[in-house]
């Protein structure tokens, strides 16, 4: 397995400059519902406008998983012909994206940070009734790496006590701000009852195209696909999305739930 490559990440984009690149954390192993595989890990994320990025963690390589902790993954090990779409912070700001959900009967996975999405928690509430999945992306979007285990169990404990407040879910799933975390995130999230810290694999940036933080540069079954906010000057979020479709379509794959798969 190689070092993470340059990507644009959800929302806050950077390119990881080759001395900032930290191991790679563990391959991804699971199965959907019913189809018998284990489950496991892998590597890769970032999220935040116009914030900085990296990835990994602080005393991981491939295969290194730590026991008893949630493991980090960046695509899915399955046979099923599936993909898995999520989105941080900013989907709710799209007012067509409901419909498209709805239409489309779309399994999205949101990960929410509070200070950011909690004035929209209305637009959230309406787009978890069409189907979306939220799940955690701390409370403040502060980088955690290299903070004490107080204060990234503060932030991660406290954004689920939030969602669980606002919308009666306690997430499984954290995905951490800009990509970074360490051995202290991974304990501090376990504290809190997440079982899988969610990276990804492929992003859709603003101008519709797809990047990607590894291997071959093409969609595969499994993947993790961060669909980044809108830009200014770039495509809407629903109309990229749905080109987005298109593409995934004809692949011959779709989309997954997420959480059926980790």
């Amino acid at each position: 397995m190689t070092v993470l490559t340059a990507v644009l990440l959800s929302g806050c984009a950077r390119s990881v400059a080759p001395a900032e690149r930290p191991p790679v954390a563990q391959q991804a192993r699971a199965g959907g519902k019913g189809d018998g595989q284990g489950h496991g890990q892998g590597h890769g994320q970032g999220h935040g406008q116009g914030h900085g990025q990296g990835h990994g963690q602080d005393n991981s390589r491939a295969g290194g998983r730590v026991r008893g902790l949630p493991p980090v993954v960046d695509h899915v090990r399955t046979a099923d012909p599936v993909v898995f779409l999520t989105f941080d912070d900013s989907a709710q700001r799209d007012p067509r994206f409901a419909g498209l959900i709805r239409e489309r009967r779309l399994p999205v996975t949101l990960f929410l940070t509070d200070t950011v999405a909690g004035p929209a928690y209305g637009q959230l509430a309406r787009l978890r009734s069409v189907g979306a999945s939220l799940q955690n992306h701390t409370l403040e979007h502060r980088s955690l790496r290299g903070l004490p285990h107080a204060g990234q169990r503060a932030e991660i404990c406290g954004q689920q006590t939030k969602l669980k407040s606002r919308f009666g879910v306690r997430p499984r799933l954290f995905r951490p701000p800009y990509g970074r975390y360490d051995t202290t995130t991974l304990r501090a999230a376990a504290d809190c009852g997440i079982t899988a810290v969610v990276l990804f694999r492929a992003a859709l940036d603003p101008a519709g195209g797809l990047t990607y933080t590894r291997g071959e540069h093409s969609l595969r079954p499994g993947d993790i696909v961060s669909v980044v906010p809108d830009h200014p000057t770039g495509v809407g979020l629903s109309a990229r999305t749905e080109r987005l479709l298109d593409e995934i379509e004809e692949q011959g794959l779709r989309v997954g739930r997420l959480e059926d798969y980790l």
